[in-house]
């Protein structure tokens, strides 16, 4: 019988979201998402704590990171330049970032599931 989650259960609830980070893509796949016209956002090294209330698709361009997971865990995922990293909503995380992050980033919204990407 599953539990029903506690009021207490909301810092713990992104315990299942996992961060999926893809080694070296190939061009045609950068290409394919179009990757070169999504925005930049950089960062120098230091510790970040940050909660994504959208999916978030990057591709670093330069950096070294280590994605701690919830308090609590002493999990982590390490990236850096040249993969392509898939965040998912609601996660909550600790960045450790050792070497200046220079990366293209793109939200998923759910506006745009529905909409037409052709123009």
């Amino acid at each position: 019988m599953a539990a029903e989650p506690s009021s207490s259960a909301s810092s713990s609830s992104s315990s299942d979201l996992r961060i999926i980070v893809e080694r070296n893509p190939s061009e045609s796949r950068l290409s394919q998402l179009d990757i070169k016209c999504w925005p930049k956002w950089g960062c120098s090294p230091g510790k970040y704590q940050l909660k994504f209330d959208a999916e978030e698709t990057c591709y670093l361009l330069k950096g070294r990171v280590k994605a701690y997971y919830p308090k609590g865990s002493s999990e982590y995922v390490e990236f850096g330049a040249g993969d392509l990293v898939t965040i998912p909503k609601g996660l909550t995380c600790t960045w450790d970032v050792s070497l200046a992050v220079d990366k293209h980033y793109k939200f998923e919204s759910s506006f745009s599931a529905s909409s037409s990407s052709s123009s």
